[in-house]
């Protein structure tokens, strides 16, 4: 359904590739699609243990002794859907729908982060007729789930003097930096008691948020879905003799929480003065939130009893500690007009038999900064006896503006488009930082189309600036020689 769209080259690859699942951490088969592709094509093609793809293309004639460049994206996608969407992300394929100017994905995120980078690459690749020096073209595993691919990438194995990376959101604007990240992983015990007799249960739910990328949308006011449920359950927790039985939010680390539910009972009697507590909060709450959340719902359903509950003791904890728990910008940039610094994610909520299970992630900018972050969330869950680890994390990208090829990349959009481009570092994780890490000599640049509402099921791309992001690479390319 995408051979209408233009550059016709650059949707062709990424409608195959939507129908090729590929979640973070399960990417054997994107990674065996590019071999062949690259095999195929009659280029040098290489893998490594994690699943890395590198695939070199000789110079176009006359451009032999330009410059070596890598262009660079992820081949792993974030799965969300809706909760009422019946998908399976490790067979299905993704089901594009083009709404106007913008093309999006059915119930699911679309892909396109960073799909439209591997589809852009794929294409100068197979394009005979491209000037361009030197290519390489590296696509990494697991960016969304831990940038492992990146911080595994060996020392040895890039010639390229350039780096294009392909997994910025937004038309007219080169990126020359990225924030750290680290992860803060929380296992609280828990034991169970029976449920007494005489009470009711109900299903809390909070839905209809945006989520989004809990680095580049941290800081625009959106809800998230956690720290919703807590306030709610922990003020029943004063007024009432609630006990909680199951509680789930949130999926994904470098996601804003979009829904979150819980399970709980209440003495019988108290019903109607519940459903008016639960019903007075989700007026304050959506209220609070009518700019940025208009499709806020908060649901309160009667469900059959549960046989058992968690224990007060550890419920109390746990709702202190969620509520207490920092979420959003916890500082902005004393050198970068409205430029976030450090932010903490309240990300996930999740239990099995034995222990519930917190996840969040921090990112700054600075790296003592991500480091404090971290720690004021272990020093909240501590407090409550809970067992709590730290990802290895990962670097920030140092901005670097006399870099060559960023003076290439302004000088030729303003030549195409009549208009300098935006020249900034975002609060978002990139690859690049990794990368810059074991290639200190490399210089780089970030840039793409317009995405909006990524990580989330509103996932969309701007489809005409697909081909202004096409246009632009293929003049850039063939400037650096």
């Amino acid at each position: 359904m995408l051979s209408q769209l233009r550059p016709t080259a650059v949707w062709h690859y990424f409608e195959e590739i939507m129908r090729i699942p590929r979640p973070s951490k399960h990417e054997g088969k994107i990674s065996a699609y590019l071999q062949k592709f690259g095999l195929d094509n009659g280029l040098e093609t290489l893998h490594d243990d994690l699943g890395n793809v590198l695939i070199r293309k000789p110079a176009f004639p006359g451009y032999e002794h330009s410059q070596g460049v890598c262009l660079q994206a992820h081949m792993d996608m974030v799965c969300e859907k809706n909760g009422d969407k019946v998908f399976d992300f490790l067979k299905d394929s993704i089901q594009p729908i083009i709404d106007g100017e913008w093309l999006t994905a059915d119930g699911t995120t679309l892909g396109a982060d960073d799909g439209i980078g591997v589809a852009a690459i794929l294409a100068i690749l197979a394009d005979k007729t491209i000037e361009h020096g030197p290519l390489e073209a590296l696509f990494t595993v697991d960016e969304e789930t831990g940038l492992t691919g990146a911080a595994g990438l060996s020392t040895e194995w890039l010639k390229s003097d350039i780096l294009l990376n392909f997994d910025d959101e937004d038309e007219g604007e080169f990126c020359i930096g990225c924030a750290g990240g680290i992860d803060t992983t929380v296992a609280i015990d828990y034991n169970t008691c029976y449920c007494q007799p005489g009470v009711s249960a109900f299903r809390v739910k909070i839905s209809g948020l945006k989520g989004g990328h809990s680095g580049d949308d941290i800081n625009k006011g959106l809800g998230n879905a956690n720290k919703m449920l807590t306030r709610i359950l922990w003020n029943a927790t004063k007024l009432f003799n609630i006990g909680l039985a199951r509680i789930d939010g949130g999926n994904l680390r470098n996601a804003i929480a979009r829904e979150a539910w819980a399970n709980v009972v209440v003495d019988k009697g108290k019903e109607q003065e519940f459903k008016a507590m639960v019903a007075q909060f989700s007026e304050q709450l959506k209220f609070e939130f009518r700019s940025t959340e208009p499709d806020l719902s908060i649901d309160l359903n009667s469900i059959e009893v549960p046989q058992l509950i968690i224990d007060k003791d550890t419920q109390q904890k746990l709702l202190d500690a969620l509520f207490a728990c920092a979420h959003g910008v916890l500082a902005m940039s004393r050198e970068i007009p409205n430029f976030v610094e450090t932010s903490t994610n309240l990300a996930s909520v999740k239990m099995d038999e034995k222990q519930i299970h917190v996840a969040t992630s921090q990112r700054s900018s600075v790296e003592s900064a991500k480091h404090a972050a971290a720690q004021k969330i272990e020093a909240t869950f501590r407090m409550i006896g809970a067992h709590v680890s730290h990802g290895d994390g990962y670097p920030g990208w140092t901005p670097n503006p006399s870099s060559r090829v960023l003076k290439v990349g302004v000088d030729t959009y303003k030549s195409m488009f009549g208009h300098d481009p935006v020249v900034r570092a975002i609060h978002a994780g990139l690859e690049c930082g990794l990368i810059g890490e074991k290639y200190p000599k490399m210089d780089m640049i970030s840039y793409g189309p317009t995405l909006r509402g990524v990580h989330s099921p509103d996932e969309r791309i701007e489809i005409k600036t697909v081909q202004m992001f096409w246009d632009l690479t293929l003049q850039i390319l063939k400037n650096l020689k």
